[in-house]
C-alpha cells in the first residue's frame, strides 16, 4: 500500500480546511498554525485546554515509549493490524486516523505492516493526541504519519472524511467521532478487560475493583451499530525491575495507588502478568 500525506486536517478555530505550506498550515480565513521542527502542528486552541499542559506528562510518555518498544504488547499491536486490515477495501484512497495516539507505537507499528502489503491503496495516518510531549515522541517514529496535537471531543479534521479510527485505551468520543467518519466507517476501540494486570493491581491497591470497560460501552445506536468484539487476553512475565516501573509509571494506576502500594511494586525484581484487553469494532450508520 502505498503512503501519501493527509488533506483533510482543519483549522480548529473556524473548521475551514487547512492547506499546507513548507512551514505551517493556514485556513483561507487567515489562520496559520507553524509546524514544529519535529515536523507535528499543534491545532490545539487555549479555549480547547482544561488545564496549562493536558494528556499525559512526559515522564508517563517516555516510560510508556520504553515499555512497549521492549514488544512485550506486540501481540495487542497485531491483533490490530488484523483487525484493521479485514476492514481495507479496495479504494483508492483511505484515511485512518488514531485518536488518542499517545507516543505512537500501535500507530506506526500498523503503519509499517500495511505499507509492506501488496495493493494499490492509498492510505493517509493522522495520529491526534492532546498531548503535546506523546506528539513530540510520536514524530520520532516515522515522518510519514501526520502528527497533530489537538483533541478528541473536537478533532480538527473535514466531517466525513476518515475510513477508520482506531482508539487504543483512549477517549471514546461519540460526537466528534460520528463527525469525522464517512458513512459506513468503523471505529476500533481497544479497552482493558477486568483481568488486564491484576498482578500489578494486587499489589498497588488494598481493594481490587475489578473495572469492566470493555463491557459498558456506550453509544447511540441511531448512530452506530456493533461488528465485532472480541477479546485477546495471555499471560507475560516481567523480569527486569526497570521494566516494571516503566509499567506503573505509563498507566493511570501510578497516581492512584496508594503509597504503599507504589513503593512495594517499584521494588519488585519480576512480575508475572495477565493481559486481558477488548476489541470492539463500530460502524458508521
Amino acid at each position: 500500500m502505498n503512503i501519501i500525506e493527509a488533506q483533510n486536517l482543519t483549522c480548529p478555530i473556524d473548521g475551514e480546511k487547512l492547506l499546507k505550506t513548507d512551514k505551517q498550515f493556514v485556513c483561507r480565513s487567515g489562520h496559520s498554525f507553524d509546524i514544529a521542527r519535529q515536523g507535528y502542528v499543534n491545532l490545539l486552541p487555549v479555549q480547547h485546554k482544561r488545564s496549562k499542559q493536558p494528556g499525559d506528562s512526559k515522564a508517563m510518555v517516555q516510560a510508556r515509549n520504553r515499555f512497549l518498544n521492549s514488544g512485550v504488547y506486540e501481540a495487542i499491536a497485531d491483533k490490530l493490524t488484523q483487525n484493521v486490515s479485514a476492514h481495507i477495501i479496495n479504494d483508492n484512497a483511505l484515511c485512518l486516523l488514531d485518536a488518542g495516539c499517545g507516543e505512537g507505537y500501535y500507530f506506526d507499528f500498523l503503519l509499517q505492516q500495511l505499507r509492506q502489503q501488496p495493493s494499490e491503496n492509498n492510505l493517509s495516518f493522522i495520529g491526534l493526541d492532546i498531548s503535546k510531549d506523546a506528539i513530540v515522541q510520536a514524530t520520532k517514529r516515522n515522518k510519514l504519519t501526520s502528527w497533530v496535537v489537538g483533541t478528541n471531543r473536537q478533532p480538527p479534521v473535514a466531517e466525513e472524511s476518515v475510513d477508520i479510527i482506531i482508539c487504543m485505551f483512549g477517549f471514546f468520543c461519540e460526537q466528534g467521532f460520528h463527525r469525522i467518519l464517512k458513512p459506513g466507517g468503523k471505529i476500533i476501540l481497544v479497552d482493558p478487560g477486568a483481568q488486564h494486570l491484576k498482578e500489578l493491581r494486587e499489589i498497588i491497591y488494598d481493594e481490587i475493583k475489578k473495572t469492566k470497560l470493555s463491557d459498558v460501552l456506550q453509544f447511540d445506536e441511531e448512530r452506530f451499530s456493533l461488528l465485532d468484539s472480541e477479546a485477546l487476553q495471555f499471560e507475560t512475565v516481567l523480569s527486569d525491575n526497570e521494566q516494571i516501573n516503566q509499567l506503573l509509571l505509563m498507566t493511570p494506576h501510578f497516581y492512584r495507588a496508594s503509597k504503599a502500594g507504589r513503593e512495594a511494586a517499584c521494588k519488585l525484581e519480576w512480575l508475572n502478568l495477565t493481559i486481558d484487553v477488548a476489541f470492539k469494532t463500530l460502524q458508521k450508520i
